[in-house]
């Protein structure tokens, strides 16, 4: 398979009845990505809106869509030890190698540098399902990490925006955003919160995240941990002028945390330039925020109270991710998710009323190897 240029970018195409995407070989950001539905076509990810542009940037910003692996995840700033790597890691921001494709999969590698590792890409659809699977395993590499998927949404209507019971949620304890170089943010640094619908802003109020957008002129970032005891986590949005429900499965032993990244033009300066806006970054993480690999395994709230933010590799054990991204008709369906459990064929999506949708899916995946 030859790759082709979409929206800036060599990427490879994989596909069903149900579904269309692109994979770049810069970073392995899927998208785009179109879904068939009953209801119609729904492209649910985000592209930079400076994709075609050539600016000097690093990799992973000229690529930024849809969603890619991080490894470590976060900004990086500040070294671990002798490694200092790139913004959300190699593996968002150097080429790929192709190892197999199909029409409905892809496989690829890429061999990182900075902490020596192999890791493989796996990328693949089934025909009839609205569903994207992703796996990656990271293998001949030793010592703490933190990884992750960064998710990005774009909102062209109100979405109504839930995740799975958590234990602990957070506001990003630092300064997010520096009015000093154009960046502005809105909610209260280091605050907690038990529900998304009440987080305390700068303000004195309290802001509802299960409603999005919001905040027009602020980047927010928060963070959720999974309750401990839960097998299946989930994060999903209701579309409902839309007629759709976007949904994110992951086993939470694995990945314990989510990352919720409100960029609605907030950012002033280069290349974002107050036109990133109506975005919602659902990035499921073992980390702590956006800090990367040093201040995923310093001291955190969340680490004193049991909360795991980083994994310490064994080269002996390759460590396995999985994620499923999928999308369903919500025809009927009123307000946000309440729950998503299993069934006999895959997931049971409910609303506060009780109403149910049932959706054919390979949930299993989420624990293969």
């Amino acid at each position: 398979m030859q790759p082709t240029s979409v929206l800036g970018q060599q990427s490879y195409r994989i596909g069903t009845d149900k579904v269309e995407a692109w994979i770049t070989q810069t970073g392995g950001h899927v998208a785009p990505i179109k879904f068939e539905l009953p209801t119609g076509t729904v492209e649910p990810f985000s592209v930079a809106p400076w994709a075609e542009e050539d600016p000097q940037i690093p990799a992973i910003l000229k690529v930024l869509r849809g969603d890619f692996f991080c490894m470590p995840f976060g900004g990086n700033d500040a070294p671990f030890g002798t490694e200092q790597h790139p913004i959300h890691g190699e593996t968002a921001n150097e080429d790929w190698t192709v190892e197999e494709t199909t029409q409905t999969g892809i496989k690829m590698s890429l061999d990182t540098k900075i902490r020596p590792a192999h890791v493989e890409k796996q990328v693949w659809t089934v025909p009839g399902q609205a569903a994207i699977y992703q796996r990656h395993i990271v293998s001949e590499a030793e010592g703490p990490m933190c990884f992750g998927h960064h998710a990005m949404l774009k909102f062209k209507t109100k979405g109504y925006v839930s995740v799975a019971p958590f234990a602990f949620g957070q506001v990003f304890p630092g300064q997010f955003e520096d009015p000093i170089l154009g960046g502005y943010s809105s909610l209260k640094p280091g605050a907690r919160f038990t529900s998304l619908s009440e987080v305390p802003s700068n303000d004195g109020t309290l802001a509802d995240l299960t409603s999005y957008p919001a905040r027009e002129g602020f980047e927010d970032l928060v963070m959720v941990y999974a309750n401990p005891e839960s097998l299946l986590g989930w994060t999903a949005v209701h579309f409902a002028d839309e007629r759709y429900i976007w949904f994110s499965l992951k086993d939470p032993r694995v990945l314990t945390g989510t990352v919720m990244w409100h960029s609605n033009g907030g950012r002033h300066y280069a290349p974002w330039s107050s036109r990133h806006r109506g975005v919602l970054g659902l990035e499921e993480v073992t980390s702590s925020f956006h800090w990367g690999l040093a201040g995923s395994v310093a001291e955190s709230d969340a680490r004193t109270e049991g909360f795991r933010t980083y994994v310490d590799l064994d080269p002996q054990r390759p460590l396995v991710v999985n994620t499923i991204m999928g999308v369903a008709a919500a025809d009927g369906f009123l307000g946000p998710v309440a729950d998503i459990f299993r069934n006999s064929e895959g997931i049971t999506l409910v609303d506060a009323s009780g109403t149910k949708i049932d959706v054919r899916i390979d949930v299993d995946s989420l624990w293969g190897s």
